[in-house]
């Protein structure tokens, strides 16, 4: 944990505290967990946690110990590394299907003016000996950012990024599929997808290699934004690939990539489709949508009963050529910090503690999957959601006749 050192100050005969800023930090603290549990008495903080991240069967989250080899590389490389367990009520008819799940986020490793090819590289040399880490820890799935295999130029409106589109089985995927098969984890890639059998389109995909260093299948970016920088769709359009469940190993896991986080109807669909963990892997800067970050995802994982694991990148990416969002704002060469904050969520309102907001970090979890069918039955969801009421409203909303179903006041227009 890394914390700046304040400094006194002197103004009309006083003196204040300041806090040195450092780009991405919490006041000096590396997340918002950081900065209370330092400045709270431990009693405050144990209720301040409660409140913030909820209990887990009645009980605070649970840390884990790593392997040393693990917590090693993590220093060596200068990575967050931290990793908690979500329990679940121990039933008679059913073992516990615990599987342990991994998150990373990263900065790019090199200046956006670099030669593409040794960007790439370099982000692969970063990213193996994180991925070394989850696979000495024992990790069954792990989940990589969006588009981590690249910066993410998509703000910048400008083709040449193109380049780094690759096909499903290109070189990001080939060099995943090797550390799949080595640590038997499932891995998921997302990443800018070049698809050669259509035209060469380009999409925002997520690749889904199994534990054996097969490709299991890919979904396609469902929701794309067109908000300020992030209008993304200069690149690629709505996905074609539906709300596909993916079932590995190890459980049916499922991608809501970005933008799709702000749509419940869109996680609504992946937990419809049987989903026991949805990933959320993200690009998304402070100044835009941090306050939304520790809830949407929350919020899902609650209302249909899953996990859900939500990655944001750290850093701020600079390019070489100014750019407007057609905002109104003065030109710019970046578009903001990304914040990081990766966590975990469960069903039962939980929530892990966040990673680093301006360091790489592997989020590991432990989750018991029963804890999905459980709070299915606790709080029959389900069962009491009136699908039918919502289809025929949906049916309606899409006719050109629609009509909204407000009832007026008839004394509101009545005049005196």
């Amino acid at each position: 944990m890394e914390k700046i050192q304040s400094v006194a100050t002197s103004e009309n005969g006083g003196s204040q505290e300041e806090i040195k800023k450092v780009d991405g930090s919490a006041c000096g603290y590396e997340t918002l967990h950081q900065l209370l549990r330092e400045n709270l008495r431990p009693d405050i903080f144990q209720e301040v946690s409660r409140l913030l991240l909820g209990l887990n069967g009645g009980r605070a989250l649970e840390s884990i110990a790593l392997p040393d080899p693990a917590k090693a590389v993590s220093i060596k490389h200068e990575f967050d590394l931290q990793a908690f367990r979500f329990n679940a009520d121990k039933e008679l008819l059913r073992e516990p299907h615990i599987v342990r799940v991994g998150l990373i986020q990263n900065s790019i490793s090199l200046p956006t003016t670099a030669p593409f090819l040794d960007q790439k590289r370099a982000i692969y040399k970063k990213l193996e000996p994180m991925i070394d880490a989850a696979g000495a820890s024992g990790v069954n799935v792990l989940c990589l950012q969006e588009a981590w295999m690249m910066p993410f130029a998509f703000c910048t409106r400008e083709k040449r990024w193109c380049e780094f589109a690759e096909p499903i089985n290109g070189e990001s995927t080939q060099f995943l599929q090797g550390l799949a098969k080595k640590y038997n984890m499932v891995i998921v890639s997302p990443i800018l997808e070049r698809d050669v059998n259509h035209g060469e389109t380009i999409w925002n995909t997520a690749v889904v290699i199994g534990n054996s260093g097969n490709v299991i299948g890919k979904h396609r970016k469902n929701h794309i934004p067109r908000v300020g920088d992030f209008n993304e769709s200069t690149y690629y359009m709505e996905g074609d690939t539906g709300h596909p469940v993916f079932e590995t190993a190890f459980g049916k896991i499922a991608i809501n990539i970005c933008y799709g986080r702000h749509h419940p109807l869109n996680w609504m669909a992946f937990g419809l489709n049987g989903a026991e963990i949805v990933f959320n892997p993200s690009a998304t800067v402070g100044e835009l949508s941090e306050p939304m970050w520790p809830i949407e995802a929350r919020n899902a994982a609650i209302a249909n009963s899953y996990f859900v694991g939500s990655i944001n990148r750290v850093g701020t990416e600079t390019f070489p050529n100014p750019f407007t969002s057609g905002d109104g704002k003065p030109q710019h060469s970046d578009f903001g910090h990304f914040y990081g904050s990766s966590y975990f969520s469960a069903p039962d309102a939980s929530c892990t503690p966040s990673l680093s907001r301006h360091r790489d970090g592997l989020l590991i979890t432990d989750m018991d999957l029963n804890l999905c069918r459980q709070l299915k039955d606790k709080w029959g969801f389900r069962m009491t959601a009136r699908y039918e009421v919502y289809e025929l409203l949906l049916h309606q909303y899409l006719r050109p006749d629609f009509e909204p179903q407000v009832i007026s006041d008839p004394l509101l227009h009545k005049k005196c």
